[in-house]
């Protein structure tokens, strides 16, 4: 058992929540990470151990086009400063991992630059992927390279190269020496070498007792990935995808296969593959946004928190806040935040009560982070099942309709079980318990303890479900905790909204253009056989116009000659450079080369 296999991560996105100037101009040190110390007390005070930071070190943008892994980003501060920051978790019991962008790096990165300075007498012209003294690209460098996404701000490292290998396996060393750090999160591991991997599995096992490493990948065979050899865990964009459509489309099939094939994946060993489990991030919708209903707030969390799995929470979320993807622009997905408009939410913000309630009764129930896995009910609007660990079985029941429903469920050996966020007590008769499941809502069952008035749990928490939450944006403005008087206003407004309709919440059209990129196949199959003629319409507002396939080619053969007449406009165009612009066809990337011409 390690400090990760019960872990509740908390994951920060620091350039956002602080704030920092979206351009780095490499100048005197701010100290914003500072600003994030108060947030400790926050994470510790909603039940999370542990917290995902990243990317922090200096950088041009966003983050993920690495200058320098030695550096903190001078927008966050100085290498003391992530010293501090990691300190002060440490003191209260949280461990940290950071963002190890080790796929690709920034053109500013010092290998790069001498590349561009020495060309073919470089020492470095073999650090990257297909370097072509041929070639050229948008930034009139005199030679092209392979890069990640189709964006040439990110040269891609050559994974093979011994000298690469070396060069980051002595970064994690000094994150661990300097920061003493927990883990790392591998950025874009679906794209990285096994070999490579392998290594970096080697430092990790050297340099700390219990050093995690999980890796973004978006779909596929996890067990590729997570195995003795190579990463402890991975994404689980399987389950992300479906928490939400599940609920959207009112279809718990979905996500009982989801689950099943993914326990069934792992070899159906009790405790699972402990996928990272997660709701949103830095590169997806809000779920508060994500949720036709936004009482389905309550029974997505529960499930997130009590399935087979390590749980997280993107920064913010735990208020409810909304974050809507963008075309060109993931910002509203990193908004800054300030903690002081959230004071008090833990008590009087329903999103933000319910997170923390969670939190308290995953670490408190060693049955949700080593239990096996059990169905016991599953419909379209209905799902239980149980989490069995030393003797103790402890049950999980969710409900995705607008009106409540009794369970009858096989329970454990207890005389007696209570709910967790509901405080009620059921007795066990005849090897069941039959509880009533609140519209929109769900519980967690623990067993009483024998010869004592308290179940796993000190106490029963009392947790009533999302109702409302106030009206939020991605800024932060507007997001403080909500007032009766608020409450009592949403509920009118639904009540007249659909007098028919006993759902807490008006339904909401949500937008997900992510292109989450999960393979759903089978779970759309799995799902043919539910019942889906009371399935959530999708509404207008949630696709956008569809263009034909001539259109979208038109746009980027467009894009493609005006990238060719600027370069004509710079110089002579080679035959390879004008290969490289038609190779290109992301429409993004394209956007970016054109944006890229002074």
């Amino acid at each position: 058992m390690a400090w990760y296999d019960e872990a509740v991560f908390y994951h920060i996105y620091p350039l956002g929540l602080t704030g920092a100037p979206k351009e780095n101009h490499y100048e005197a040190p701010q100290h914003r990470l500072q600003s994030l110390i108060p947030w400790i007390t926050h994470i510790k005070e909603i039940g999370c151990n542990a917290i995902y930071i990243g990317p922090l070190f200096e950088s041009v943008g966003h983050g993920y086009e690495t200058t320098d892994y030695k550096k903190l980003d001078s927008r966050l501060g100085t290498n003391d400063d992530l010293a501090d920051f990691v300190a002060k978790c440490h003191e209260q019991g949280i461990r940290v991992i950071l963002d190890g962008v080790f796929n690709h790096t920034g053109r500013d990165f010092f290998a790069f630059q001498d590349i561009k300075k020495n060309r073919e007498n470089s020492q470095y012209k073999d650090w990257y992927c297909n370097v072509n003294f041929w070639g050229n690209n948008e930034y009139n460098d005199g030679f092209s390279y392979e890069n990640w996404g189709g964006y040439n701000l990110l040269v891609k490292l050559n994974q093979h190269n011994p000298a690469v290998r070396d060069y980051i396996c002595d970064v994690i060393r000094f994150w661990v020496s300097e920061f003493d750090i927990d883990g790392i999160r591998l950025d874009a591991a679906d794209v990285l070498d096994f070999e490579y991997m392998k290594a970096l599995r080697h430092v990790a096992n050297e340099v700390k007792p219990d050093f995690w490493l999980m890796g973004e990948v978006i779909h596929g065979d996890y067990t590729r990935w997570v195995n003795e050899g190579t990463l402890h865990s991975v994404t689980n964009y399987n389950l992300h995808k479906a928490l939400y459509s599940g609920h959207n489309d009112h279809n718990y099939f979905e996500i009982a296969h989801t689950v099943k094939r993914l326990y069934e994946m792992g070899g159906s060993r009790p405790d699972g593959l402990k996928l990272y489990n997660f709701v949103d991030n830095h590169d997806v919708e809000r779920i508060y946004t994500k949720l036709n209903n936004k009482a389905h707030f309550t029974p997505v969390h529960i499930l997130m928190y009590t399935l087979p799995g390590v749980p997280s929470v993107y920064y913010g979320s735990e208020f409810g806040i909304e974050g809507r993807k963008e075309r060109f622009s993931d910002d509203s997905l990193r908004p800054a935040l300030s903690l002081s408009d959230y004071a008090g939410a833990v008590s009087s913000n329903s999103c933000t009560k319910l997170i923390a309630a969670l939190g308290t009764i995953r670490q408190n129930t060693p049955a949700l982070s080593y239990g096996d896995y059990k169905e016991l009910l599953l419909t379209n609007r209905q799902y239980a099942y149980s989490r069995n660990y030393n003797g103790q079985s402890v049950i999980v029941t969710v409900n995705n309709d607008d009106s409540d429903f009794v369970m009858t469920l096989r329970a454990g050996d207890a005389a007696e079980y209570i709910g967790a966020l509901s405080g009620e007590k059921v007795s066990v008769n005849g090897g069941n318990i039959v509880v009533n499941i609140k519209a929109n809502s769900g519980d967690i069952w623990l067993p009483v303890l024998p010869g004592s008035d308290n179940a796993v749990m000190p106490d029963a928490l009392h947790v009533p479900p999302v109702k409302a939450v106030a009206h939020a944006d991605s800024t932060g403005s507007g997001n403080t905790a909500q007032t009766a008087n608020e409450t009592n206003a949403v509920s009118n407004n639904t009540e007249n909204h659909a007098a028919n309709n006993t759902a807490n919440d008006p339904k909401c059209a949500a937008t997900d253009n992510t292109a989450t990129r999960t393979d759903t196949g089978a779970d759309n199959a799995a799902a043919s056989s539910a019942d889906t003629k009371n399935a959530a319409p999708v509404t207008p507002q949630q696709t956008e116009p569809a263009h034909s396939q001539d259109f979208e080619n038109g746009k980027i053969a467009g894009l493609q000659e005006a990238i060719l007449a600027i370069m004509e406009k710079n110089g002579p165009v080679t035959d390879q450079m004008r290969r490289d612009v038609e190779a290109n066809v992301y429409h993004d990337s394209l956007i970016a080369w054109i944006k890229s011409f002074r």
